[in-house]
């Protein structure tokens, strides 16, 4: 993800900090209420605590971006709006100037994610709508993608299963609303890809390919919802039977832009006007879409530093 820079930070700056008007405590801080222009043309309207932002207070961007919330030691932390150049939005929770905790992300396109976030990445239990089609992921991820149990629901049918670096893998099924469901597991297959032009290389990657079962009535099975048991069980076998590890210091992963492309696991091609499953959905099919259609999320560090 790229950013748009960060606050700027009027401790760091040398001496001058731009124009000032407002409250200052016996050391001539900024403490209190104050508006305030910034060197590089930005503007902070809000509270401050001994010369730094701190509380409630609106910071406007040149560049058109605005964030209305609160603030601790110049970092935007607590709750919080950030609305960007291109329309996209964030209403929720941040930790040091980073969205992390429960948040509401708008992309530009319409699509909206409802859920948990880690370091400005999608991460824990959250639902990702498409506005065009309004078909929802629900279910688990992992830094930016989807990654263990969940459901992709459409209109007539569903996707129960498990996920892996966005992708859907192992078991799963499909349910249709006409009353009957296909078990079945996607499997990851190598595939060329490119090589059309002599001077272009063949490129190999991974899809995962639908395995598809019989056709049945609607069980009471879920996929996901056994993938969740399962990995609860090794849990609880880990902590009665083993003595936890010694922690190996301090390791931090990549901030990793999601891919906004296009929707998972649907079998639309194999299906009929209403719904039904074909023939085609009994062989093997190739999953080529992925989760979302709103575009990458705007990163928001603000302009003041």
């Amino acid at each position: 993800m790229s950013d748009l820079g960060s606050d700027f930070d009027e401790e760091e700056q040398g001496p001058y900090l731009g124009e000032y008007e407002g409250e200052r405590n016996e050391k001539e801080e900024r403490h209190g209420k104050g508006k305030a222009t910034l060197p590089n043309g930005d503007l902070y309207d809000g509270l401050y605590e001994h010369g730094k932002r701190q509380g409630q207070g609106v910071y406007k961007f040149k560049n058109g971006a605005r964030y209305m919330g609160e603030y601790k030691h110049n970092k935007k932390h607590g709750s919080g709006t950030f609305i960007y150049p291109d329309g996209s939005k964030y209403e929720g929770n941040w930790v040091d100037d980073q969205r992390h905790g429960y948040g509401v992300y708008t992309y530009p396109n319409g699509d909206f994610y409802e859920g948990e976030w880690q370091s400005h990445e999608r991460h824990g239990q959250g639902v990702y709508t498409y506005k065009d089609t309004g078909s929802k992921y629900v279910g688990s991820w992992v830094g930016g993608k989807r990654d263990g149990a969940g459901e992709l629901i459409h209109a007539n049918h569903r996707y129960q299963g498990g996920w892996i670096g966005d992708m859907p893998q192992g078991k799963g099924k499909y349910v249709f609303d006409i009353g009957c469901e296909q078990q079945g597991q996607y499997v990851p297959v190598e595939q060329q890809q490119g090589g059309d032009q002599e001077e272009e290389e063949t490129q190999t990657i991974t899809v995962p390919k639908w395995r598809a079962g019989e056709i049945q009535a609607i069980s009471l099975y879920n996929p996901a919802a056994d993938l969740v048991k399962d990995t609860s069980g090794e849990e609880e076998d880990d902590e009665e039977g083993e003595e936890m590890a010694p922690d190996d210091g301090d390791q931090t992963g990549e901030d990793g832009i999601p891919t906004e492309a296009s929707e998972a696991a649907q079998p639309a091609e194999g299906e009929t006007g209403d719904g039904a499953p074909t023939q085609e959905m009994e062989e093997n099919q190739e999953m080529t879409d992925d989760p979302e259609g709103g575009g990458a999320e705007t990163q928001p560090t603000d302009e003041e530093s």
